[in-house]
């Protein structure tokens, strides 16, 4: 259902981009580019699974691996399989929520590194270590230990 251009009066932009109204696309094989390559729209392309183990190899089968979405009235289920999914955000009955402090990112293909939260921080920033010395009497901290010290520093 859907794979259109939305109609111009809905949508100013309609002419202008690859905008396309919600669509579903049924009847998907894991070989075409719908299941292997990154949609970034309202689109969702649906294939059966015969179990768990199947979903999953079918889900991991990608060189893609930004979000993975589980639908699921069993919450406990939904929770085992996020633990087998290769994928930087997995939403559980929910798509596209991202608090500003959880980490944001894929691996593989998806991309490197992560945007928010301390993962972000920490990849934009680089520990330093800084001493300063404000004594005005010379100091060897390698040398002989100093008078009345047990024993050298180092050694």
């Amino acid at each position: 259902a859907g794979g259109k251009r939305p109609d111009r009066a809905r949508c100013d932009l309609a002419d202008a981009g690859s905008f396309y109204e919600p669509t579903v696309l049924a009847d998907v094989r894991p070989e075409m580019s719908c299941f292997q390559e990154e949609i970034f729209g309202p689109v969702v392309s649906l294939l059966p699974f015969r179990d768990e183990d199947h979903a999953v190899a079918l889900a991991n089968d990608n060189q893609y691996a930004l979000g993975a979405g589980i639908w699921s009235s069993d919450v406990k289920r939904a929770l085992r399989l996020t633990a087998r999914l290769k994928a930087g955000i997995i939403w559980v009955n929910a798509h596209h929520r991202n608090a500003p402090d959880a980490p944001w990112g894929g691996f593989a293909a998806s991309g490197l590194g992560r945007e928010n939260g301390l993962e972000a921080h920490r990849e934009y920033t680089a520990p330093v270590c800084a001493v300063v010395r404000t004594a005005d009497e010379p100091e060897d901290w390698f040398g002989a230990p100093p008078p009345g010290a047990a024993a050298a520093r180092y050694g």
